[in-house]
């Protein structure tokens, strides 16, 4: 491998030498005839120009119980198989639980994944295993490696050819606690955060758009001023961080200043039959925000499901039965979940966006198939009476689904299996090196070959172990 003193990017050199490879290059040109070279040159101009892929991740911090939604287990004893009956799918042969009708009736547009595995069991190792890639077990307050968002930004972000005003990448409720971040990439290649509930009347994104032209000139003339008076800093700046800055710098003065980028946010614009489709709660506008910054021509988006709508002590998918009663939480909260996802899948194909955009939906793991018991407190919506026993599951690597849309996948699959009671993969088990490298190689990222210099200067590859899931394609 080599590398370069500006960046941080490694890449496996070729077998081909340079000299070998202009001879190549100059021997195969002096084969065509002048015919020929203005028969390839016409040809080259009327290929249309490769479209540029994007990616929604719907994130569901604390993981989804599998068994209770995309893969039931009706066979299996009461003390795994939940209370939910299972219900027929568009798609002949494939069920999934009565908590997601409208998934049912549109299956035909998405396919499951049952077969997804790791072995870290806690939060914080369950989402680097799953969004990092990686293999240490242990939990973490921060990230050893950049997640796949900020690793996509940063690679993305060198490829010409952009002209979007808006981001690379946006996070609408992003995930926190060190779960997630770009770890020694730099913040400059960090998510921009939308932290507020798009449902609310008043919803606002900060920092975008200025009031009047005469404020976008002044803040466009500081900016500058303060890049001609930093020259003596950039003669020291090595890593080329201050360049890195700039372009941060850059996006954020083009949001201030482009009065395209207010629509993009903009939900007002969109008719009331679509917001109610989505649901006028925050998960719903969630997915409908992120389904416009994609037209928009943001590439990378994660959103987070979470908050109060989840019912439970952590408000979130930790359905612990100290958190909650686990299934009165899961009826209280898939009615918005079956709903904002399913609006967001048909809304992809409808809009031409189904080869485009790919919609991945996870968390970092799946709850036990056994089912535990604990004491309520009593203090939360899906909680029992204070004192009574109520069921609850666990954290659960060792199998769980995920749900994949979009991005040229034909829809209507089922790919893997776990065995009769939701404990192990039993049939093609993926894994999360598998889940990066589908998500780069639809984004157009050399996931076999590309790695990154870490902050000792050791270049990292960003997919170690696992290969593009062929079957999503098949």
């Amino acid at each position: 491998m080599t590398s370069s003193n500006k960046s941080p990017l490694v890449r496996c050199a070729g077998p081909v030498s340079r000299r070998g490879f202009m001879n190549i290059g100059l021997t195969g040109f002096a084969t065509l005839s002048l015919p020929g070279l203005l028969r390839l040159r016409a040809e080259n101009a009327t290929k249309p120009q490769k479209e540029k892929t994007a990616v929604i991740m719907v994130w569901l911090i604390g993981g989804l119980s599998h068994i209770d939604t995309y893969d039931p287990k009706p066979d299996a004893s009461s003390g795994y198989r939940g209370p939910f009956k299972v219900i027929p799918t568009n798609v002949p042969g494939t069920h999934i639980t009565e908590l997601l009708p409208l998934h049912a009736k549109i299956a035909d547009k998405f396919t499951l994944i049952r077969s997804m595995s790791h072995r870290a069991g806690g939060h914080p190792a369950g989402h680097l295993r799953m969004l990092s890639g990686d293999s240490d077990e242990r939990d973490k307050t921060a990230p050893r490696y950049p997640d796949w968002m900020c690793v996509s930004n940063y690679l993305r972000s060198k490829q010409a050819g952009r002209t979007s005003p808006l981001p690379n990448y946006v996070a609408i409720n992003p995930i926190e606690g060190g779960y997630a971040g770009p770890a020694y990439l730099g913040n400059a290649y960090s998510a921009f955060s939308i932290t507020d509930d798009p449902s609310r009347p008043n919803f606002q994104v900060p920092n975008i758009g200025l009031a009047s032209p005469s404020e976008s000139r002044r803040l466009s003339d500081r900016t500058a001023l303060r890049q001609n008076l930093d020259t003596l800093e950039r003669s020291f700046d090595k890593e080329g961080e201050l360049g890195a800055l700039d372009q941060f710098e850059s996006q954020a003065v083009t949001l201030l200043t482009n009065p395209k980028t207010r629509d993009a946010f903009d939900l007002g614009k969109e008719d009331d039959r679509t917001r109610d489709r989505y649901g006028r709660n925050r998960w719903g506008q969630q997915l409908l925000l992120a389904r416009r910054l994609v037209e928009s021509g943001v590439e990378i988006i994660h959103s987070n499901l979470d908050g109060a709508i989840c019912g439970t002590a952590g408000n979130n998918w930790d359905d612990h039965a100290v958190n909650a009663h686990v299934f009165n939480g899961l009826r209280y909260r898939c009615w918005a979940y079956d709903q904002a996802v399913t609006a967001l899948i048909e809304d992809i194909h409808a809009r031409g966006l189904a080869k485009r955009v790919m919609v991945v939906v996870t968390g970092e793991f799946g709850r036990t198939p056994k089912i535990s018991y604990d004491r309520s407190t009593g203090a939360h919506p899906a909680s029992g009476a204070a004192g009574t026993l109520q069921p609850g599951r666990d954290h659960w690597p060792r199998v769980f689904s995920n749900l994949w849309a979009g991005g040229g996948i034909p829809g209507g699959g089922v790919i893997g299996a776990s065995d009769k009671r939701g404990e192990d993969p039993l049939e093609r088990p993926c894994s999360p090196g598998d889940f990066l490298a589908t998500l780069y190689n639809h984004l157009g990222i050399d996931w076999e070959h590309t790695a990154i210099n870490d902050l000792t200067g050791r270049p990292t590859r960003i997919v170690d172990g696992g290969a593009p899931i062929a079957e999503l394609f098949s």
